[in-house]
């Protein structure tokens, strides 16, 4: 986790506390360091932003590593469906193939 990069994002948070890529960028910082802090920020993205696409892989995916697999199924399945309305299709993809893997749908290697 990089500090200063760290304090640089509250900043910019501070001036603008409703830009979801300053939240998104804050998550993705604590993501290693302290997963409990990052999906606090995932949420928040979540339920404020419900359309900023890029982080229901990255919070389905966390919540996965938590062992809270509904939740991820959950997510998985409401960005596929945000991310086929914003015409996001690279999203939806990656987003469907992480899904498959979870469920254990992916027949890539069969």
């Amino acid at each position: 986790m990089n500090e200063s990069r760290l304090q640089q994002l509250f900043s910019f948070l501070q001036e603008d506390p409703n830009d979801p890529f300053t939240l998104y960028a804050i998550a993705t910082e604590y993501r290693h360091a302290d997963k409990e802090k990052a999906m606090t920020y995932y949420e928040k993205l979540l339920a404020e932003h419900e359309r900023y696409v890029g982080t229901y892989y990255h919070a389905a995916k966390l919540y996965q590593e938590l062992g809270q697999n509904e939740k991820a199924e959950h997510i998985y399945k409401k960005g596929m469906l945000i991310s086929r309305q914003e015409g996001n299709l690279h999203a939806f993809s990656e987003l469907q193939q992480a899904y498959n893997k979870m469920m254990g749908l992916d027949y890539e290697d069969d």
